[in-house]
């Protein structure tokens, strides 16, 4: 085996002194957790926006006496509120596999620039 050996699109099997390591060079924004959590929190933003805005029409809608608009925007401003707690968790669980990926690299025993370049998926 040559010291690169291409497993799937992206992976790559490295052999060195003491084993054999794989890494991932991420191929688009949403590869990595760090990525998947940049995008949740955008994701988030734009729910809190379209909140306010819902909140907003809602107020509209009672002021001009609408009252089946009223309903039907009542109900999008609580499918915003569930999907709003869909994010939470999201992150949260990003969260926790961005901490348990540190732990386990910690166990590996891995000088911090082999950690760097597990992380982001570096090469050599």
């Amino acid at each position: 085996m040559n010291k690169y050996q291409s497993l799937r699109k992206g992976w790559t099997l490295r052999r060195k002194a003491g084993g054999v390591f794989v890494s991932y060079k991420p191929e688009t924004p949403f590869d990595n957790i760090e990525g998947s959590a940049e995008y949740v929190a955008l994701l988030a933003e734009a729910l809190e926006e379209a909140r306010r805005d819902v909140e907003a029409e809602v107020a509209a809608a009672d002021r001009d006496g609408a009252d089946r608009r009223k309903q039907a925007l009542l109900l999008v401003s609580y499918n915003l509120a569930k999907l709003n707690l869909h994010i939470t968790t999201s992150r949260r669980i990003l969260n926790d596999l961005r901490s348990l990926r540190r732990l386990l690299l910690a166990e590996r025993g891995l000088p911090a620039a082999e950690q760097s370049r597990a992380v982001n998926g570096g090469s050599d």
